[in-house]
């Protein structure tokens, strides 16, 4: 299975099973827990796009409407290798995956977001921020920042010939 289809599975579990139902799912009733695993930001570079959205709960406002907008445009995700990372102040995942507090902590130290704040993170191939928001912004407009990188412009110039 190539790399995109395995992207565009993830993302459609992830818009499926919303973080509400995942957090319910890991501190539930039953006696199995859910593997956390461990989120890189190094291990992504040069290989993905990184869409960080930190917010202090599911419960958030913003988080809800920031949410509502990326589901709107999850086939994007695939096209551009972006991966989604919510950054919770009690649960986070990478693509719909839970991901451990220790991560989730080196994320909020290197962008400098409390627990408290919501923000918006767009992260480049290459580690550099290329966007931050502090209030919902949609998912055209981050592909439309996405497709005017010279790197994505090349991406799209190699698919064009396949």
């Amino acid at each position: 299975m190539n790399k995109s289809v395995l992207i565009a599975l993830t993302l459609l579990a992830w818009s499926t099973l919303l973080p509400v139902t995942i957090a319910n799912t890991v501190q539930g009733s039953t006696n199995h827990a859910i593997k956390m695993s461990s989120f890189n930001l190094s291990s992504q570079k040069w290989q993905n796009r990184i869409l960080l959205v930190f917010a202090p709960s599911v419960d958030n406002h913003s988080y809800q409407q920031q949410m509502q907008l990326l589901r709107e445009q999850t086939s994007g995700f695939t096209d551009r290798d972006l991966v989604l990372v919510q950054v919770l102040a009690n649960e986070s995942y990478a693509n719909g995956q839970p991901i451990d507090e220790s991560s989730a902590a080196k994320l909020r130290d290197r962008f400098g977001v409390d627990k408290d704040n919501f923000r918006v993170i767009l992260v480049g191939k290459d580690g550099g921020v290329k966007r931050q928001d502090a209030r919902p912004v949609k998912a055209t407009a981050i592909f439309e920042q996405i497709d005017a990188m010279p790197m994505r412009q090349q991406e799209m110039r190699q698919q064009g010939r396949k």
